[in-house]
């Protein structure tokens, strides 16, 4: 295989980044019988929240983006939970930025640094360590 031609390494760099774009291991997505899924986000009950930072307001990121995945896909949110306005279309692989990916793990919600079980990760009660990727 000639990964010189253009095309060849533009699709295997297409392949790779999508790859990229989920944890592997994360509880909040299960795919069902037929090949649906059920994205399960951070629950928002018994919670105080503030007011939702909307994704397209510039003051909103202490800390980084969120990377939650949602029903509508991997997305970018200025909190862990994912509520409407908060959130905006990812661009992983395409833009760095400040990132922490959420996601569910031993039945516990956790931020982790990378798109990595294995690396960074701490309950999302403690204080987060977001990345530039």
């Amino acid at each position: 295989m000639n990964l010189a031609h253009p095309t060849i390494a533009l699709l295997c760099l297409a392949a790779l980044t999508a790859q990229a774009q989920y944890v592997k291991g994360n509880e909040a997505v299960r795919i069902l019988p037929g090949g649906s899924k059920r994205i399960e986000t951070p629950p928002t009950t018994h919670a105080l929240l503030p007011k939702p930072c909307a994704a397209a307001s510039p003051g909103c990121l202490g800390g980084g983006w969120r990377m939650v995945e949602t029903p509508e896909g991997l997305m970018e949110c200025t909190e862990i939970y994912a509520r409407p306005t908060t959130c905006r279309a990812s661009t992983y692989g395409a833009q760095k930025r400040s990132r922490l990916w959420i996601v569910k793990t031993g039945g516990q919600w956790m931020h982790c640094s990378y798109p990595d079980l294995n690396q960074d990760c701490v309950s999302t009660k403690s204080l987060p360590s977001p990345a530039v990727q």
